[in-house]
């Protein structure tokens, strides 16, 4: 388009704009839960990397119902949320074995 060129707006429709509030509304409730799982599981690969599997034991089962929350709300689908939670349990079941 040339520079300068006035571009035509639509006026949006009632429907249109309750489709962006609940988008809004949506977008904000994923952002919650995935940044809650995200922090979870930070901590929980924290304690791992540093070998403490007292730790990470301990703070297994809030990262677990984080990451279950996240699918029952569906921000996490499930087979991704599967793959999280069996990543972390196989790291910490090494840990774990070594001590």
């Amino acid at each position: 388009m040339p520079q300068g060129t006035p571009v035509k707006h639509r006026k949006k429709s009632k429907s249109v704009l309750k489709n962006i509030r609940q988008t809004e509304r949506r977008t904000a409730r994923n952002r919650m839960n995935r940044t809650r799982v995200r922090g979870a599981m930070r901590q929980m690969r924290a304690a791992l990397a540093s070998g403490n599997a007292a730790e990470a034991a301990k703070l297994a089962p809030a990262t677990f119902s984080a990451i279950d929350k996240a699918i029952q709300k569906g921000t996490l689908h499930q087979n991704t949320a599967k793959r999280y939670k069996s990543r972390l349990n196989v790291a910490l079941n090494g840990l774990a074995a070594k001590k």
